[in-house]
């Protein structure tokens, strides 16, 4: 079965359903993989959430998800369309539905695990960066969701929102301008044999280095959304039918 990781779609569930056809994806065949923000600033949102349920698609939690997750969106009564621009479709739900896609995005974890690859929507956690971890440690942070207490909120955050970092992993205090030594990519700091699939860098755009997969491509920007195909490490992409936020 052919594992397929997309990046970032953030509602933009046309553009989704291009790449899909462009890869012939047939879920009864292929596994299908997203690094998390899959929902939020594009048009889209519900109708995304729906058909990556539709097709048994997995992926991890990204920022945005986590952001909606931690005020309170799921559980609000009656949220505000104002309040929260581009979910109008989730806003409009009855409580008791809004509630179970809540529930659908918790059930998702902040890092998966191969034997040869992670998956993590910004960046993988210090303790992972080199070889010789133990398989115990691996999968304790593979258990983890964004509610469970053996997590702390540094840490969840590391995972979804990291792009520059120190050799310790201390976060940098802001990302643009690109900040100076001894800040650098996160991946740089990374040095064990399973390869990283990531998102969340749309300005930095498609990563290929020896260890890495980035796949944010700013698809809600008017750029492209990009899946990988890992048995046949190739790359395919589709463009955006438009740009959904102006960059």
């Amino acid at each position: 079965m052919r594992r397929i990781f997309v990046g970032d779609v953030q509602g933009c569930r046309i553009e989704l359903e291009m790449l899909l056809d462009e890869l012939r994806f047939d879920s009864a065949a292929d596994l299908l993989f997203l690094v998390g923000d899959v929902i939020r600033r594009g048009p889209e949102s519900l109708a995304t959430l729906r058909l990556l349920q539709s097709v048994h698609a997995e992926f991890v939690l990204g920022n945005h998800e986590a952001h909606l997750l931690d005020r309170g969106f799921f559980e609000q009564a009656h949220p505000e369309p104002e309040e929260w621009p581009s979910l109008g479709d989730l806003c409009a739900l009855g409580h008791e539905e809004r509630q179970a896609w809540g529930r659908y995005l918790r059930e998702a974890p902040l890092l998966r695990v191969w034997p040869d690859l992670y998956l993590v929507h910004a960046a993988l956690p210090p303790a992972l960066w080199n070889p010789g971890v133990a398989d115990e440690e691996i999968e304790r942070w593979a258990a983890l969701r964004w509610d469970s207490p053996a997590i702390d909120a540094e840490e969840k955050w590391f995972l979804t929102t990291t792009r520059y970092c120190d050799a310790d992993g201390t976060r940098s205090p802001a990302d643009w301008p690109p900040p100076q030594e001894p800040y650098a990519p996160w991946d740089s700091f990374y040095h064990a044999e399973r390869r990283v699939v990531f998102g969340h860098w749309a300005r930095r755009g498609l990563v290929q280095g020896p260890s890495v997969r980035g796949l944010d491509t700013g698809c809600v920007y008017g750029g492209s959304l990009t899946a990988w195909i890992a048995e046949e490490d190739r790359i395919v992409q589709v463009p955006a039918t438009k740009a959904w936020i102006p960059t």
